[in-house]
């Protein structure tokens, strides 16, 4: 382990060195985040996952530091360019930007203007001028170089190659490269302009057709946005400072004096700024944005999707589920508590009269016939219009209706695991049992759809893909175990998910179940084959067995605890059945009659109040929802409007909001709250429920624009 990168990590974050230094070897060992956040709190200090993953992912960077260092190194050494100088400015560089620095003077390049006028013998002439003496004459010392055989006809000829020579080492300074690069980051100007006859077609950009703005200020989605009109030709955009400012800063660093000689370095600067080092630092700025801008987003992500995935579940129970359609039908799917497809039938309440009576009637005999406890409408098209027909037919009296965002359900529908998990189903069909099965279970059922097709983005297919999945991955990963699985009835695509495990062994756990039954015991997840010590420990806290031999298994208890718990129960004179009902008995440990040099307070306390409520599900009581009655259409919208909502998506510039109308509305950033917001997420969160007024309506675009301030 590579003290210098501890040292550093821990200063960023403002942690002890043994914590970095304990969670990095926890990670090396292949530990996952969520085993050691949750059950190794002795050894890292009780970081949480966000330490944790950021550790992991600092440490990732830094190692890529360092394999660039170690190329660059080999590769001076091989052409015998290394110096101890030189060397020693390598191993000290502490960025990617300053490493490149140093390398540049001797990186391969190709002809350049410097190296063609090197090779007419100009770079004792360019020597000359850049000491910019006082009695220096450039055309007189100049005269001296001219050698037509070279290529150099005239003074002016050789004086041109000594400025290209003195330009490349104006680009490739140091000192020059870092006060540009400070420079930029902090004055550099964003520029939109439409590209000429494109004004009509890109339209969806017209608020760039003539933009500026401070680069260092420029939110995530403006960037994004922009970037992405240059990417399909409708925009051209340029980052950049104030050209005279520049040029100021840099005769500072290498021009002295009035001399002539000075005058010619002068030019030299000049041409080196305009030809080599504003188009390098440019494209430095546009990386470093682009780069702040993917995180932002890919934060925004993340964070939705994770509100998403913990959205409350109704629980297992039986559901009727459809997926409406106006000219196809609307599609039902009846699902018993374990998510099992019972019946599948197709009505048509939207064709005619006789269409909408048979239709109530086939819904009334499918709830009695299959003791229907909630029904489940998706929210597409057609959806509120279903959602209307059902709760106006009371079917079934006191069943609840409830809208289930249905984003992604058509991707399910027709991809590989829907045909895995129901091959004799019509693909129009897979919709609505998705639905259902999103209702009982939204984590459940989400994991099963690719992240970015759920709907909760911002400019996602625009930032940086890598970056972007292990963000989602994480996500995934973080809500799957803190839920916990049950071992018992968790998909293969839930279990993949699960600490320690993969696909691999989530495919081996199904096949074991469908061969012997049910775990019995979390013992008997080691007969699963290749599920060894070392994929058991990681995966064992998280995965669930119900009414199974041992109680403790139906906990977040790990089992490498069992043996503390029992002693629990021995010291109190009673069962571990006992000692998890009684709390007056629990209250009564002292806990730290138990500490030894493996286990102490944290874990302790985690398991005490893991006995309290075991296999709690974190995620909040489901509440059905309801959205305005006779508010169907975007024509149903009048400004002044008070309307429920719920919030679909939330980005840098707002949160979008469905009211009901097929069509969600934005909430600006401005209209969030009566008080200034810097981050739409500090008051809305994807899945909340929100009132909303309505302040426009454009129909020709499509466009609803809300407001949840109090204060009009």
């Amino acid at each position: 382990m590579n003290e210098h990168h501890v040292a550093k990590i821990a200063a960023e974050l403002g942690i002890k060195q043994n914590q970095v230094l304990a969670t990095a070897a926890l990670l090396e060992a292949s530990a996952t985040v969520p085993f050691v956040a949750r059950y190794r709190k002795e050894a890292t200090g009780s970081l949480d996952e966000l330490a944790i993953t950021t550790i992991r992912d600092r440490l990732h960077q830094l190692q890529e530091l360092d394999k660039r260092r170690r190329s660059i190194l080999e590769s001076l050494e091989t052409r015998e360019l290394l110096t101890d100088e030189l060397k020693e400015k390598i191993l000290s560089a502490e960025t990617l930007a300053v490493l490149e620095d140093l390398y540049l003077p001797y990186r391969p390049k190709r002809r350049t203007r410097a190296i063609v006028a090197r090779e007419k013998g100009l770079e004792p002439l360019a020597l000359k001028l850049f000491a910019q003496d006082k009695t220096t004459d450039p055309p007189k010392e100049a005269l001296a170089f001219v050698d037509p055989e070279r290529g150099v006809e005239t003074s002016d000829d050789a004086l041109a190659g000594g400025r290209d020579i003195i330009a490349e080492w104006v680009n490739e300074d140091q000192k020059a490269r870092q006060t540009m690069r400070a420079f930029y980051a902090a004055k550099a100007v964003f520029h939109a302009k439409v590209v000429s006859a494109k004004e009509d077609e890109g339209r969806k950009y017209r608020d760039y057709f003539d933009w500026k703005e401070p680069a260092a200020r420029a939110p995530s989605h403006r960037i994004l946005a922009m970037r992405r009109g240059e990417k399909e030709g409708f925009l051209t955009l340029r980052v950049q400072p104030p050209d005279d400012e520049a040029l100021a800063l840099l005769e500072r660093l290498f021009v002295r004096g009035n001399s002539a000689a000075a005058e010619q370095v002068k030019a030299a600067v000049q041409d080196s700024y305009r030809r080599l080092l504003s188009q390098s630092m440019e494209t430095e700025i546009r990386q470093d944005t682009k780069t702040r801008a993917d995180e932002d987003a890919i934060g925004v992500f993340a964070d939705n999707l994770r509100q998403l995935l913990l959205a409350p579940p109704l629980g297992q129970t039986t559901v009727l589920a459809i997926d409406p359609g106006f000219r196809t039908g609307c599609k039902a799917a009846c699902l018993d508590p374990q998510g099992k497809l019972l019946h599948t039938d197709t009505i048509y309440p939207f064709t005619s009269e006789k269409g909408k009576s048979e239709s109530v009637a086939v819904l009334g005999e499918l709830c009695e016939r299959y003791q229907v406890k909630a029904i489940a409408v998706g929210n597409g098209t057609g959806g509120r219009e279903t959602e209307a027909l059902v709760r106006s037919s009371n079917l079934a009296g006191s069943i609840p209706v409830v809208l289930v965002n249905e984003s992604g359900a058509s991707v399910y529908s027709a991809s590989a695991v829907a045909r895995a998990e129901l091959p004799e189903l019509d693909v129009s069909f897979r919709g609505a049992v998705s639905i259902g099965r999103r209702l009982m279970d939204p984590l459940a059922e989400l994991v099963k759809i690719d992240p970015k097709s759920i709907g909760v983005g911002q400019y996602q297919h625009d930032v940086d893909q890598q970056a972007l999945k292990t963000s989602l991955d994480d996500v995934v990963i973080s809500c799957v175990n803190g839920v916990g699985v049950e071992a018992n009835t968790a998909s293969e695509q839930l279990l993949t998910y699960v600490s320690g495990l993969g696909p691999q062994l989530a495919k081996n756990i199904i096949t074991h179940r469908n061969e012997h039954g049910p775990f019995l015991s979390r013992e008997d997840l080691k007969k699963v084959p290749r599920l060894g010590p070392k994929a058991f420990e990681q995966a064992a806290g998280f995965l669930r067995i119900r009414d199974g031999e041992n109680p403790l298994d139906a906990s977040a208890v790990h089992p490498e605890s069992y043996p503390i718990v029992q002693t629990f129960a021995k010291d109190m004179g009673c069962s571990v059945v006992h000692l998890m009902r009684d709390e007056k008995v629990r209250q009564s440990i002292d806990l730290s009659k138990y500490v030894n040099e493996k286990v102490g307070i944290p874990t302790l306390t985690d398991i005490l109040a893991e006995l309290a409520k075991p296999g709690r599900d974190p995620r909040q009581k489901f509440q059905a929802f309801a959205f305005a009655e006779g508010v169907n259409n975007l024509e149903d919208l009048r400004p002044g409007m008070s309307l429920p909502g719920i919030v679909t998506n939330v980005t840098a510039f707002g949160a979008f909001v469905d009211v009901g109308v097929h069509q969600d509305g934005l909430v600006h950033v401005s209209q969030l709250a009566d008080r200034f917001v810097k981050d739409p997420r500090e008051i809305v969160k994807v899945q909340q429920r929100v009132k909303v007024r309505v302040l426009e309506v454009d129909l020709e675009r499509k466009r609803i624009s809300l407001s949840m301030r109090e204060n009009r």
